[in-house]
C-alpha cells in the first residue's frame, strides 16, 4: 500500500456507509477520518485540514450543506463531495449553489465516487492571501468553476497556519495586509513551500511598487494588479501551475 498522503473526511449518520468507505478509502492509502454528525465534522475540521470531504446530505441535526457551508468559512481548500439518496435536480442544484463540487447518488457506484475524489485530488492547489473577504469569495467561484482547490488567508497569522497544513502549487499574496505584509508572506512561502509558485497582487500600485519590486527581486513569479484583468490572472495561474484540471 502506497501512502498518499491526502487526508479524506468522510461524514455520514449511518455507521456502515462510513465504515465501508474508510475501509475502501484506507485500503487505497488515504488518511481517513469519520464523523456521524455535523459538529463531530466541525471539530475535525477545526483540528486538520481535509482535501476532501464525503458528506451525507440528511442528517439529524446539522444537514450536509449547512455543515459544508461551515466547513468552507473554516477550510476553504476542503473539495465536498455531496453523497445522498436525494439527488434529484433541486437538491444538486442547492449544493452545488452552496459550493460543494459533485453530487453523488446513494446507493453508492463505488469505482464513481473513487474517481472523483481521484480527480479532486489532482486539481492544482492554489492559496489566496488577502484582507477583502468579498475579493477571496469571487476568487474562490472563480478558481473553483475552473478546476483549482482554493485555500483562502486574510492575514500572515493565517497564512503561517495554512502553509504549514499543505503544498501549495500557487500562492496569490496581496502585498498590504492588516497584519503583517506581503513581503512577509512571500518569504514564508519560500521557506515552508519551496516549490510554490508566486503572484504578487495589489491595488496599491505606486504605494506598493517598492515591497513589489523587492520581492520580484528575490524570486516572485509574476505581478497582478486589481482590478484584476481575469483573462491574464487566469493564463498567468495556468502557466504556474501548469494547467489547470477544470
Amino acid at each position: 500500500m502506497n501512502e498518499t498522503g491526502h487526508s479524506i473526511l468522510v461524514v455520514d449518520d449511518e455507521a456502515d456507509t462510513c465504515r465501508n468507505l474508510s475501509d475502501i478509502l484506507t485500503d487505497l492509502g488515504y488518511q481517513v477520518d469519520v464523523a456521524h454528525d455535523g459538529l463531530a465534522a466541525l471539530e475535525l475540521v477545526r483540528q486538520k485540514a481535509y482535501d476532501v470531504a464525503l458528506l451525507d446530505l440528511k442528517m439529524p441535526g446539522m444537514d450536509g450543506l449547512t455543515l459544508y457551508r461551515e466547513i468552507k468559512k473554516l477550510r476553504a481548500g476542503t473539495v465536498a463531495i455531496v453523497v445522498t439518496a436525494y439527488a434529484g435536480g433541486e437538491t444538486k442544484a442547492e449544493a452545488l449553489a452552496a459550493g460543494a463540487w459533485q453530487v453523488v447518488a446513494k446507493p453508492v457506484d463505488f469505482p464513481k465516487l473513487l474517481g472523483l475524489v481521484d480527480q479532486a485530488l489532482g486539481q492544482p492547489l492554489v492559496m489566496v492571501v488577502d484582507d477583502d473577504p468579498d475579493l477571496c469569495a469571487n476568487l474562490w467561484d472563480l478558481l473553483r468553476e475552473r478546476g483549482y482547490r482554493v485555500c483562502l488567508a486574510h492575514d500572515e497569522t493565517q497564512a503561517a497556519a495554512r502553509l504549514k497544513d499543505r503544498e501549495y502549487k500557487v500562492v496569490l499574496i496581496d502585498m498590504k495586509l492588516p497584519k503583517g505584509d506581503g513581503a512577509s508572506v512571500y518569504r514564508m512561502v519560500r521557506e515552508t513551500n519551496p516549490q510554490a509558485r508566486t503572484v504578487c497582487i495589489t491595488g496599491y500600485r505606486s504605494e506598493m511598487d517598492q515591497m513589489v519590486r523587492r520581492v520580484v527581486a528575490e524570486g516572485a513569479d509574476a505581478v497582478c494588479y486589481k482590478p484584476f484583468d481575469i483573462p491574464k490572472l487566469l493564463s498567468t495561474l495556468e502557466q504556474l501551475s501548469g494547467g489547470s484540471s477544470g
